[in-house]
């Protein structure tokens, strides 16, 4: 498979760095679990969820890069949907806030074993509306069609995603396992923090929805 460099990648670095500091559900699931059983948890969990996240993105590549590249009608379709829910994403992350933190502080049993972490890692990477969306509506804008081998550009950009999210999902639960008790002592902290992510996932819809226009 040829390997293209996208010209916009840095571009495509700084939204993908957004929406991954943006806590969505990888997120709050890697701070449940730091709060409830600690860093290595935490850690392992985001493991899972990149190779998770990883598969979603192969799944797009393989899927729709050969659609996009012959379709330009859908290519811009798929970026309005993904620009929409991100929007409605960053709406109900701002209503359910205050549940959302609840339930970050509620896990109850025992510590599960490594693996049994990392396959619910990953179920979470698989299943997240989040990522799904990014792969499937942002991710794409960030090619360059005139170069061709779209499903290689949307393969090695995936890679880019879902590498930098693992270190910084895991620093979200370093510092959530480090700060365990402060966070679940107070539930407004997480309040807040569900809202700005809410916040920046609107931005992005709206970037999203913008770009595509100017692309028309």
């Amino acid at each position: 498979m040829v390997l293209i460099i996208p010209s916009r990648i840095w571009e495509y670095i700084i939204a993908g760095l957004a929406i991954i500091l943006a806590p969505g559900p990888s997120v709050l699931f890697t701070i449940a679990r730091a709060i409830a059983w600690g860093r290595l948890t935490a850690v392992l969990t985001c493991l899972g969820n990149t190779f998770g996240m990883f598969t979603v993105s192969v799944v797009v590549a393989f899927g729709l890069g050969p659609i996009f590249q012959h379709n330009h009608t859908i290519y811009i379709t798929m970026q309005w949907m993904g620009a929409l829910y991100l929007v409605y994403l960053g709406i109900m992350a701002i209503r359910e806030a205050r549940t959302h933190a609840a339930q970050m502080t509620t896990l109850k049993g025992s510590k599960p074993t490594y693996w049994k972490t990392i396959r619910e890692g990953y179920m979470v990477g698989v299943l997240n509306p989040k990522g799904i969306i990014f792969f499937a509506a942002i991710l794409p804008q960030f090619t360059d069609s005139s170069k061709g081998h779209l499903t290689s550009q949307l393969l090695l950009l995936g890679f880019i995603f879902v590498f930098l999210g693992f270190f910084c999902d895991s620093g979200w639960g370093i510092l959530a396992g480090s700060f365990r008790n402060w966070l679940a002592s107070n539930d407004r902290r997480l309040v807040q923090l569900r809202i700005v992510g809410g916040v920046v996932m609107m931005g992005l819809g709206v970037i999203t929805f913008v770009n595509s226009l100017l692309q028309k």
